[in-house]
């Protein structure tokens, strides 16, 4: 964003959390969700999904599903794969398949819930370290940026939600922390040590590597509410989401829609 002499002006950046951060976000809400939700998502359009909507519960993926059997469900409850639903939520298994041209339905116990209850923002995107170069350039085009850490089950913070906030904020004021001390903390963290729990399979040590990777993706997800309707999560392509030559259409410093 410019100022009036065209100077840089960086915008407002706050840090809330859970559920009840979520629904004051406000401005430009980043809903970040590293463990596991929002570093799948973007895998799943990398793998070529064409479409993904957002949904509260399992049983509404489910009625999705019965609809239209050849969407596919993914995501979890408390961590572990969900009766019914074709993926868990597996950011590593989800790079070792093809997804070209699928509908996704996404269910998950605090990314999604963010999602649904970022109601008070202008835009809402995710946020993970994955494309977190893509989301700090989307971010400067606002006035305010409300970064969200979802953490465990929308109710408990953990260390990889927040040490993402800390690292978008950086990214947003011009320059990225180095990542792989980062990395070594969240490995001996709770909310990453899980990954390493023979007593856990549901939690691969692949998604640990995945989720904790430099940032590959150039492009953010924002969601799109229609009334009545699941929350889709749509993929801005480099040229309107962003990359190191900055943003082209929509930016302004209102926070576009």
């Amino acid at each position: 964003m410019q100022g009036l002499d065209g100077a840089r002006v960086l915008p407002e950046i706050r840090t809330l959390h859970l559920l009840d951060g979520a629904r004051r976000a406000e401005g430009l809400a980043v809903i970040i969700d590293v463990f596991r939700a929002f570093t799948l998502a973007p895998c799943l359009f990398a793998g070529g999904a064409a479409r993904m909507l957002a949904v509260a519960t399992p049983d509404e993926a489910l009625a999705l599903k019965r609809a239209h059997p050849d969407w596919l469900l993914a995501g979890e409850r408390d961590g572990r794969p969900l009766p019914g639903f074709d993926l868990p939520n597996s950011p590593a298994r989800a790079l070792a398949e093809d997804f070209s041209g699928r509908t996704v339905v996404l269910r998950t116990s605090a990314g999604v819930q963010g999602l649904l209850a970022a109601r008070r923002a202008a835009t809402v995107i995710t946020g993970s370290f994955v494309n977190a170069a893509a989301v700090a350039a989307y971010a400067r085009r606002h006035r305010l940026v409300s970064l969200v850490c979802m953490g465990w089950n929308a109710s408990e913070v953990t260390a990889d939600d927040t040490e993402c906030a800390t690292y978008l904020e950086a990214g947003i004021r011009g320059g990225f922390p180095p990542l792989d001390p980062i990395r070594a903390r969240l490995r001996a963290d709770p909310s990453g040590a899980k990954f390493f729990d023979p007593a856990r399979p549901w939690f691969p040590a692949a998604d640990f590597e995945v989720c904790t990777a430099p940032p590959r993706f150039d492009f953010v997800l924002r969601a799109r509410y229609d009334a009545g309707g699941p929350v889709e999560l749509e993929r801005l392509a480099d040229a309107d989401a962003g990359g190191p030559g900055g943003y082209s259409g929509a930016g302004s410093a209102s926070d576009p829609p």
